[in-house]
């Protein structure tokens, strides 16, 4: 773990309620695909956000999901705006978490990813696609509706630049003119795969559906110790 001082470069709207923060860090970062940060609000409160970005690249990309009355979310995209107006720097401790991607696995891979948990496995996709790995890797992608799929384009083009790639985007509650796959993400999962026991599964979203997801995989072949998650500590 490294605490670094950052400038906070850009803060953008993704969607009405999730933004994307880029933050400079002052020097070099150390981390694995898939690792999360701490932004530092103050010495004891310290609140944990998936790096959507890969250690290749200049800069820390954040997405950080704040809906009303999410007042958690809420205080840490503040403390990053007034930072950000003010030209003042925030300080992070980076590389943090043991559900990174294992690159000397020749598994192919499934990433699967609810709401803005979607932040981890794009940071292991943009990482598999780097390293230029011939094995299949599937990213599904759960919103409740549409709109939420933000960075829908980018995977869209990420899928179609390598042919063992698939992006699949699932609609909790689809609107009239959605096409897709619907219902629960990690259903849509176990509707594709007959056994799940050759992959490497990396899992992130709310705790509830990491939880529900790592059982029903399991019953369906998966290896407890080929799925990871940073929830799997808490739940």
């Amino acid at each position: 773990m490294n605490t670094i001082s950052c400038q906070v470069i850009a803060i953008s709207a993704l969607t009405p309620v999730v933004s994307k923060v880029l933050l400079q860090p002052a020097q070099p970062t150390s981390y694995t695909p898939g690792q999360y940060l701490q932004l530092c609000l103050t010495e004891n409160d310290k609140r944990p956000f998936s790096i959507a970005s890969i250690p290749a690249q200049d800069l820390l990309e954040l997405h950080i999901g704040a809906p009303a009355g999410d007042n958690w979310s809420s205080a840490a995209l503040q403390h990053l705006q007034q930072a950000f107006a003010q030209g003042l720097s925030v300080q992070v401790e980076v590389g943090l978490g043991h559900a990174g991607w294992r690159q000397d696995s020749a598994r192919p891979v499934i990433l699967l990813a609810g709401g803005t948990g979607f932040s981890y496995v794009h940071s292991i996709a943009m990482a598999l696609a780097a390293a230029s790995q011939d094995k299949p890797v599937f990213l599904y992608w759960g919103v409740r509706q549409e709109d939420a799929l933000y960075y829908q384009a980018e995977l869209q083009q990420w899928a179609a630049a390598n042919a063992n790639y698939r992006f699949i985007p699932v609609v909790q509650e689809p609107g009239a003119n959605w096409q897709g796959r619907s219902g629960l993400v990690h259903e849509a999962v176990l509707q594709d795969f007959v056994s799940l026991e050759a992959y490497d599964i990396y899992i992130a979203g709310p705790f509830a559906m990491a939880g529900v997801a790592r059982e029903a995989f399991a019953e369906q072949g998966a290896h407890r110790e080929q799925m990871f998650a940073d929830a799997f500590a808490y739940i």
